[in-house]
């Protein structure tokens, strides 16, 4: 009987560990949503660097707001909203997320 004890305490000193890390591990991280939600956030796409872009707009990395740096500097400043939609990766989808955090002034 104490050999089984033995075996088992040693096997949950094992195994408990690995299970909470697996635990650990699945946890999701918060989304910009909701780490914001309640929040007022607003950027301007005309002046902000992209790691501000990427920082304060929902759904855009550092990829996209990379993206919105370059057209910007391409093109100009963006005169409308709706104007985001011609840069790459920016769809109606993101700037529905994203209407009330974009200034353009």
């Amino acid at each position: 009987m104490s050999s089984f004890k033995s075996v088992l305490s040693k096997s949950l000193s094992i195994i408990l560990p690995i299970l909470l890390f697996m635990s650990f591990a699945n946890a999701s991280s918060p989304t910009k949503e909701e780490l914001y939600e309640g929040i007022e956030i607003t950027v301007n796409v005309n002046t902000a660097s992209a790691e501000e872009l990427a920082v304060m707009l929902v759904g855009v990395g550092t990829k996209k707001a990379g993206e919105i740096v370059k057209y910007r500097e391409a093109h100009g400043d963006f005169a409308s909203i709706q104007e985001l939609e011609n840069v790459k990766g920016i769809g109606q989808a993101t700037i529905e997320k994203n209407v009330e955090r974009i200034l353009l002034d």
